[in-house]
């Protein structure tokens, strides 16, 4: 029967990791959970603290902050539910967290450990999360090697691995699946023998210099890219097709979400590649992107945010509360800007209002029905 990763949790759960061993869902789960907001209720990295167990964890006084993400709170607490009440992921222990979100700096960066009841020991990255500090340090992507983030990353794997003994999983969502590929292709040969597996769940690639100055080809048989049939975000920079894709039940970029991949018993649905429609699309944008100058990524990066600082929101989700505010003062930022920057940006705008909406449906239905209302009213 085809479900999602908390229907797999249902049917699954029960099953210890020694009973049925690690699937790729199980990544799947474990960076979704990385999503949720650990701060005061996980020891940080940089605190002598023991890990705390997730059981244990369900218990603990104000655990509501954790669901502090209003995309996904209602989603995020049912897998919060699921994964506590599990055989398999109930006596997970969850350490070494760390959460930056530096606006003057330009980065967006959080980890945390897992180690599962079998041993393994998975470092998950989070991925890009509401604040458009992260989206802008995704733009950077394009333009500096490493950004602030990637850098991270390394010296995160870099102290993990002093700490933790025997091999890893790495992996991440969105950016975070970015992440744990750049921190493996950059760690010491020593560390890189210990890596078991990296999963980059629909996460961006990378420009050819940047794999080239890298031990990338080492790693690679090891990669594991997931990625729905109709990609944006893991399409970005992807210039091989090492790839698997899953089926979604969701259309066009909601299928960047998780929970919107379709998961058939202990596995994913597969898919025979990406829409076409779609990759020509993503070629049409990673080609646009590659034939820009250095300084013109940069005055498009800039320019973009400033349009989106102009609308007075700090994260995506007020960007999308009052969409109607949001767009008159994005309209009046952009109005002295050249043409093809000015395109680049309604595009990309585009992308992120349909990221940042999940009311975004309901919103052009409203005003369809608005506006029949107003032609019935006028023929009346």
């Amino acid at each position: 029967m085809a479900g999602t990763i908390l229907t797999y949790l249902k049917e699954y759960g029960g099953k210890t990791l020694r009973e049925m061993p690690f699937r790729e869902v199980d990544s799947l789960i474990l960076c979704q959970f990385a999503y949720l907001k650990f701060d005061g209720l996980v020891p940080y990295v940089d605190h002598e603290e023991k890990p705390v167990e997730l059981k244990a964890l369900a218990k603990a006084p104000g655990k509501e902050s954790l669901f502090s993400d209003e995309r996904y709170a209602k989603v995020n607490r049912e897998l919060f539910r699921k994964m506590a009440g599990s055989r398999r992921f109930g006596s997970m222990l969850i350490g070494d967290y760390v959460n930056l979100v530096e606006k003057d700096w330009e980065t967006q960066f959080s980890a945390v450990t897992f180690t599962l009841e079998d041993g393994t020991v998975y470092l998950a990255f989070r991925g890009t999360d509401e604040s458009l500090v992260g989206w802008k340090e995704d733009c950077n992507m394009a333009l500096l090697s490493p950004i602030p983030s990637q850098h991270c990353a390394l010296k995160y794997l870099n102290l993990m691995a002093g700490r933790i003994q025997g091999r890893m999983l790495l992996g991440g969502h969105s950016k975070g699946g970015n992440l744990a590929v750049y921190a493996a292709m950059h760690c010491s040969p020593e560390i890189r023998d210990r890596i078991l597996k990296i999963y980059n769940m629909d996460g961006p690639g990378f420009l050819r210099q940047a794999r080239e100055q890298s031990a990338y080809d080492e790693i690679e048989d090891r990669i594991v890219k997931i990625i729905p049939h109709s990609s944006f975000i893991g399409m970005l920079f992807e210039q091989e097709s090492h790839y698997k894709v899953v089926e979604s039940k969701s259309l066009g970029l909601f299928q960047h979400n998780p929970y919107s991949w379709i998961v058939q018993e202990d596995h994913f649905a597969w898919a025979k590649d990406v829409y076409q429609s779609r990759k020509f699309m993503d070629k049409t944008i990673n080609d646009w992107i590659l034939s820009l100058r250095e300084d013109q990524i940069r005055v498009f990066v800039e320019t973009l945010f400033s349009v989106l600082e102009a609308a007075d929101a700090d994260d995506l989700v007020k960007l999308g509360e009052d969409k109607k505010k949001s767009m008159l003062a994005m309209v009046d930022a952009v109005k002295d800007i050249d043409e093809t920057t000015k395109r680049g940006i309604r595009e990309t705008l585009g992308i992120l209002f349909e990221i940042a909406g999940d009311h975004a449906l309901k919103e052009v239905e409203r005003r369809v029905k608005k506006l029949e209302e107003g032609i019935k009213g006028k023929e009346q």
